[in-house]
């Protein structure tokens, strides 16, 4: 009577009006949670045994239950079932496709009150609200490193035991995160969404659009505890804290020589490969870099480099 569905048959029916009721007869007697049926009990029950016999055939990635897995295999076939009815942007999973479709509404809800940021979802504000206090309960048991949220947890989790489950279809490159995967899929499609008020730069994720705006503003938060020395974002200053440290994480496979940051490394691997693209066409010497390129030319033009 209360919505006018129909069932075969009667035990289906009386499952169904406790929908209605809000009544779960049937509870977990390891966490007191509470189902409308058995079988919903049963399935659940798995959680706490660690029952898994669901396993993905691409990375052997085992479930509870068989829509976990068939969500999960979306990863590897890069299916996106659900699609955002205000723009081309689709998703994995129906609740990726719920959190953005709020993306398109104008009104932000919920408000700091401490700094006046606004936000779609009362979850995302509880977890900036915690940037004020400094306060991060979600704390990693291997290392320490303590977390505003338990999302933010779980994609570091995972450099501990090296599990890149979002693989990019175009180069097969992987990472922890679908956030992740998704900026990197810009690279290929060449979109970058992000695009500054204040000039016409635009950037493949909001965290560099962010950085970048600093450049306008002159602000530079993150700030060397050695020398003082400050920079627009935190990679930066993480980078430049080498110098002081000596610790060269990038290193050249070819000859092992090391480096502070991966540019310099991909620099100096050039100097490697056999293939100079930059060739001079007066005299036809190559050149590994366009600006050592540009160098050379001068002794053809007569020009020498002004003093800055």
């Amino acid at each position: 009577t209360e919505c006018r569905k129909v069932f075969y048959y009667k035990s289906q029916l009386t499952r169904h009006q406790r929908s209605h009721t809000g009544e779960k007869p049937y509870e977990c007697m390891k966490c007191g949670k509470s189902f409308y049926c058995n079988t919903h009990l049963s399935l659940h029950q798995r959680i706490h045994v660690n029952v898994k016999p669901y396993a993905c055939t691409e990375c052997g990635k085992t479930f509870s239950f068989s829509a976990c897995l068939t969500r999960h295999q979306r990863i590897h076939t890069n299916e996106k079932p659900y699609k955002c009815s205000h723009c081309p942007k689709a998703f994995y999973f129906k609740k990726q496709l719920t959190h953005h479709e709020k993306t398109h509404a104008t009104e932000k809800r919920f408000e700091c009150k401490q700094c006046g940021k606004a936000f779609y979802w009362r979850a995302n504000l509880t977890v900036h609200q915690k940037t004020h206090g400094g306060e991060k309960p979600f704390e990693c048991k291997q290392c320490g490193k303590a977390f505003y949220c338990k999302s933010h947890l779980t994609v570091h989790q995972r450099t501990h035991i090296s599990e890149k489950l979002y693989q990019c279809s175009q180069c097969r490159k992987a990472f922890y995160s679908q956030t992740q995967l998704t900026v990197h899929q810009r690279i290929h499609t060449d979109e970058k969404p992000y695009g500054c008020k204040q000039c016409d730069k635009t950037f493949y994720s909001k965290s560099g659009l962010t950085a970048h705006q600093k450049t306008h503003t002159g602000e530079k938060p993150y700030e060397c505890k050695e020398c003082g020395k400050a920079f627009y974002n935190k990679y930066l200053l993480i980078e430049h804290h080498r110098v002081h440290t000596g610790e060269k994480p990038y290193q050249c496979t070819e000859c092992k020589k090391a480096f502070y940051c991966k540019k310099y490394l991909s620099l100096h691997q050039k100097t490697h490969a056999s293939e100079k693209s930059f060739h001079c066409a007066e005299c036809g010497k190559a050149f590994s870099w366009m600006s050592h390129l540009t160098q050379h030319q001068r002794i053809h033009t007569g020009a020498t480099a002004r003093a800055s």
